[in-house]
């Protein structure tokens, strides 16, 4: 399953994200001493750097640092303020970073830390979406919607059609509706779904991801009718699915007589 929200790692829960420039300690042949690198924190636990903030997204990073299981402290071996290190789980190498400040090192610290300790919590809906994909097309019970859909790969800008159900917020991918199994899905719970014209389509189902994370996907049915069935529909079984603080906020915000056992 490509994961469109964080609920397959550990619902309730987001993963942590930080971004900013560290000076990391560089101790390579000719080169030592503390380079000035722009650092992201993804919600995947890795961390990725570059030499500059305007290289993110735009070139492959100089190096990831993949925190799940890495120790990580505060370092005073080296004299200078606001040290902190990062050794991998791996254990063959030590990163030495370093902030400007007291607050964004314990910024990054409890991210970092979050990260290289998730907790991850057995959710039913997980089984449930797993067991689905196990099944074939039409054996998905009263599913929400269902049809060809085509899905816009970005990387080589073609069109790949699938057959698809959708059902509680996850969208289930077919090779054609004899498969016997999903070949892969998205959860989609947070995403919003807007209609937009990209390139000769004439209209285009955008699924944009809660935070810049995650992907955003393009997709497109048969028809202007087609589009807006499926649009319709993924907007109802994503609205299911409410973040805990906005269901709890929504509650309070009702009337008081609304609320009373």
């Amino acid at each position: 399953m490509v994961v469109g929200s964080d609920i397959s790692c550990c619902p309730n829960t987001p993963w942590p994200t930080c971004r900013g420039y560290l000076y990391k300690r560089t101790q390579s042949g000719f080169m030592n001493g503390w380079r000035k690198r722009w650092f992201v924190l993804k919600h995947d636990g890795c961390i990725h750097y570059y030499r500059h903030k305007k290289d993110e997204g735009k070139c492959p990073p100089l190096d990831v640092i993949k925190l799940e299981g890495a120790e990580i402290g505060i370092d005073s071996s080296l004299g200078k303020p606001f040290v902190f290190n990062c050794v991998p789980q791996s254990g063959n190498r030590t990163f030495y970073l370093c902030t400007t400040s007291n607050q964004e090192m314990k910024r990054w610290l409890e991210a970092m830390d979050r990260a290289a300790h998730p907790v991850h919590q057995k959710h039913v809906w997980e089984d449930v979406t797993l067991h689905n994909r196990s099944l074939p097309p039409l054996a998905i019970k009263n599913p929400e919607c269902l049809g060809l859909l085509h899905q816009l790969d970005r990387s080589t800008d073609m069109w790949i059609q699938h057959y698809c159900i959708l059902k509680d917020g996850c969208l289930y991918f077919y090779a054609s509706i004899r498969s016997t199994q999903a070949s892969g899905g998205l959860y989609l719970q947070g995403y919003r779904v807007n209609e937009q014209t990209l390139s000769f389509k004439q209209s285009v189902i955008e699924l944009k991801p809660p935070s810049e994370e995650f992907k955003t996907f393009y997709f497109c049915a048969e028809n202007k009718t087609e589009n807006q069935r499926w649009i319709t529909a993924l907007k109802m079984s994503i609205k299911k699915w409410l973040p805990l603080h906005q269901a709890i906020q929504d509650f309070m915000n009702r009337p008081l007589e609304e609320t009373r056992m």
